[in-house]
Order: C-alpha cells, then structure tokens, then sequence
C-alpha cells in the first residue's frame, strides 16, 4: 500500500497534468476557430477552380497536345507518396490515421510490383514512416516553425513535386490529409494530383464549359499554365483541411485527457483518505493498547 506522502504526491502532479491539458484545450479551441474557417473559406474557390478545370480538361482529353500534367507520362510504374500529417503529437489517432491509410496504399502498390517514393510534410508522418519505409524518402517539409498556413508555403511544396515530376522521377502524385468535418470527425483522404483528375460536378456553366465555350487561347494553353496552379490549390486545401483537423483533434484529446485526470484526482484522493483513516485507526489502537497494558 502506497504511504499517505506518495498518494499526495501523485495527486499534485495529476492535478498539474490537468492543468496542462486544460490550457493544451483552449489554445487548440482557440485554433480550431481560425483554422475551421480558413478551411471552410477555401473550399469554395477549390471547387469552382475544379469545375472550370473538368470542362477545360474534358475538351483535350485523349488530345495528343494536352499537357503533360494532365496527360501523364503514359505509364504507372512510379508512384509519389506525399504525407501531410502535424509537426506536434497529443492529439489522438490524428497523426496515425493518415499514415496507416498511406501505409496501406503503400503496401497495395509494392505487392502489385510498383516503385514507391514518399515525400513527407510534417515531422510526425516521417517519424512514423520512417521505420517501415524509409529507403524509400525522398524528401522532406518541414513547417514547425510556421503559424499561419499560407499559400506560399503550398507553393514551395508544390515547386518540388512540380519539379521531380519534370525530372521523370515519378508517373503518378498522390496526397494523404485529413478533411475537417467537426471536431470528432476527421477523414483520412487520398487525392491523386498528377495526372490531374478533375471530375464534372453536372451544375453549373462549368460542367459544360468546353462546348458552350471557345477559348482564347486554346483549351491546352490555358491548361498549362492552370495546371501548376491547380497542383498548388489542392496541396494549400489539403494543409489548411490538415490544420483544422489536427486542431480538432487535439481540442478533443484534451478534452478527454483533462477529463481522465479529474477521475484519477477523484479515486485518487478517496484511496488517499481511507488510508489516512487506517493510519489513525492504528494509532488510536496502539494508544489503548499501551494504555491497558499499564
């Protein structure tokens, strides 16, 4: 049985822990409310770029001058991993979530005899990768030291994949992030970004933009300069997705680690009471008994 001075011990430093976790609590609500509304902000002009990108697309599609961006190489034989995961932990199965579904898609392409390379944003996907994986990095992006998410720092990261793809390195770009649906609710997501893939939402001008249309210049120069920009705009939604998650995620970790400390707190001072009442029940005994024994 533990003394009475280790069970007052303990409870001080649960009691410290709580109040780290609550404080970790509100400076991540106090985040969410940023990080929600810029993802909420930019989803709108990703989807209208998208659209007006699917009815650009669908009007060069098999063309022999469509951009290689949208094109492809011609072959599926190299895949560019990239996982967008948090610089900092404490926030549940945030992290873990979009490594394993990045493991998985891994694990799928090396069994059907593709060449994996991955290129990791944020340091705990590459700490976690790193063991299994991690012959196959290629590069890393680190953003600890960033506060806002800003779209130039998705432009860099679009730059080096933009560039590898020019390069030859890969055939095919794929991104793992999360997508914010409330606090409790985050999605581990897939997008593929070389070759571009757009789908027609069928609303909207857009859905129909190459045959109401005639555009000057061509639909295939347009396209290449909107190509790169596009890239871009699906990495910069993905981190700011990313960035309200984790914020999320975190709030609710938090959340219940303060509440786990409180019920520790509790069990642990009742368990500290009963063993001062047995400690002072047997020193009243050993005072009758000495004084009976006179």
């Amino acid at each position: 049985m533990p003394s009475l001075k280790d069970l007052k011990n303990r409870i001080e430093s649960v009691k410290s822990t709580r109040k780290i976790t609550k404080a970790m609590q509100m400076v991540a609500a106090a985040k969410l409310r940023r990080a929600q509304e810029a993802a909420e902000a930019a989803r709108p002009y990703a989807e209208r770029f998208n659209a007006v990108m699917a009815g650009l697309a669908s009007g060069v599609s098999g063309s022999d001058s469509a951009p290689k961006l949208l094109a492809g190489t011609g072959q599926d034989k190299t895949h560019l991993i990239v996982v967008m995961t948090a610089e900092r932990g404490l926030c549940g199965g945030f992290n873990a979530s979009i490594t394993r579904k990045a493991r998985l898609r891994v694990e799928e392409l090396l069994a059907a005899g593709k060449e994996v390379k991955i290129l990791t944003v944020g340091k705990k996907g590459r700490d976690m990768l790193r063991r299994d994986h991690g012959d196959r990095f290629v590069g890393h992006h680190d953003l600890s030291d960033v506060k806002r998410i800003g779209y130039e720092h998705a432009q860099e990261i679009a730059t080096d994949i933009l560039d590898r793809f020019a390069a030859g390195e890969f055939d095919v770009a794929t991104i793992f992030y999360s997508v914010f649906e409330n606090v409790v609710t985050q999605v581990p997501t897939a997008q593929q970004i070389i070759p571009a893939s757009y789908e027609e939402s069928g609303e909207g001008d857009e859905a129909g933009a190459a045959t109401l249309y005639d555009y000057e210049p061509s639909e295939e120069a347009i396209l290449a300069d909107l190509l790169p920009r596009g890239v871009a705009t699906q990495i910069f939604t993905g981190l700011l997705e990313n960035n309200a998650s984790f914020n999320g995620a975190q709030m609710s970790a938090m959340d219940n680690a303060t509440r786990n400390a409180g019920e520790m707190i509790d069990k642990l001072t009742i368990e500290f009471n009963r063993t001062r009442q047995a400690v002072i029940t047997n020193e009243l005994i050993e005072i009758i008994s000495g004084a009976e024994a006179l």
